[in-house]
């Protein structure tokens, strides 16, 4: 039976490295759940996996769009599906010839599948089986939607999709615009197409979390790591091919740089406001987070991180063996 461990928590608390260090261990591959590490091209500002790491373990999910289209959830979770599904094996040759996992007698014939990062959505797809309406943005009604006003568009949804409504604040003009897209495009409204169907393997959800102000010196660090391994060169080279407006270059870190590519600001206080703006965004990964009694939480900051998780990951594979 597929078994799926699950590596997440807020951006910089070390979750690819210890998933790399697991999977070397286990013989599996890694699937990726990070909503910018999808796009070619976008490499250092998203902290991707780099080509030595995925030599030594297959990192799949990743660079599996182009800039210029949009992965959705519902496109996400169908290829992460497959996946897990019908999960490609890791050739012997990667890991000398002979997988760890199957040294050990508690471990399956087939290793766990590790899903790591840190986008919240992703995840709840796949561990919590979202339906989601297969609807691609449409451009041309969100423009006509959006002229109208937030007052008036949540004022449609509460004649169109009630339910919805209740579960949308007034002011949540992405939910409202999403759910009246929905309801044009398809004629139903989008209460009656969403819902859950859990999958029916063992699910084993790892959270690593660690104090905030370590986390803060961490997000400082990765932020001009990424600057000296050459960020602004990576947003300079993608202004150029695909034009300043494109939007994941109004996103964490490649925004600010390129504020001080355009002369808005300094090189130092484009660094400044990206780890300004990190911290922000780890907060509320961590509040989306610890709202999962499910996740289990280790502490990133613990010398014995890895063998803790190894032995619960012993522990989940045994008992779900049984």
């Amino acid at each position: 039976m597929t078994k799926l461990i699950v590596i997440c928590g807020a951006t910089a608390t070390g979750k690819s490295g210890l998933a790399l260090a697991l999977a070397l261990r286990l013989g599996s591959i890694i699937l990726s759940a990070d909503s910018r590490q999808v796009y070619r091209e976008f490499n250092i500002g998203t902290a991707k996996p780099t080509l030595t790491e995925q030599k030594l373990v297959p990192h799949y999910l990743i660079d599996i769009c182009d800039p210029t289209n949009t992965m959705t959830v519902a496109d996400y979770q169908e290829q992460a599906q497959a996946l897990i599904n019908f999960p490609p094996h890791l050739p012997r040759s990667l890991l000398g010839g002979k997988p760890s996992w199957q040294l050990l007698p508690l471990l399956p014939l087939s290793p766990p599948l590790l899903l790591v990062g840190g986008t919240g959505l992703y995840i709840r797809s796949i561990v919590q089986g979202m339906k989601i309406p297969r609807v691609a943005p449409q451009t041309e009604l969100r423009s006509q939607l959006e002229s109208l006003g937030q007052p008036q568009l949540y004022a449609m949804l509460q004649q169109v999709d009630s339910v919805a409504a209740q579960k949308i604040h007034l002011n949540d003009s992405v939910r409202t615009l999403r759910a009246l897209e929905v309801y044009y495009v398809t004629g139903r409204p989008i209460s009656e197409q969403q819902g859950e169907n859990p999958p029916n393997y063992p699910i084993l959800q790892i959270g690593l979390d660690c104090d905030v102000q370590r986390l803060g010196d961490y997000i400082k660090h990765r932020t001009e790591q990424m600057v000296a391994n050459g960020l602004v060169d990576e947003v300079k080279y993608l202004c150029q091919k695909y034009g300043a407006d494109l939007s994941l270059l109004n996103t964490l870190g490649y925004q600010e740089i390129k504020q001080y590519l355009a002369g808005d600001i300094s090189l130092e206080e484009a660094i400044e406001l990206t780890i300004l703006h990190t911290r922000q965004f780890a907060k509320r990964q961590r509040t989306w987070f610890k709202a999962y009694s499910q996740i289990e939480w280790f502490n990133a900051d613990d010398p014995n991180l890895l063998e803790k998780v190894w032995q619960r990951i012993n522990e989940f594979i045994r008992c779900t063996s049984m």
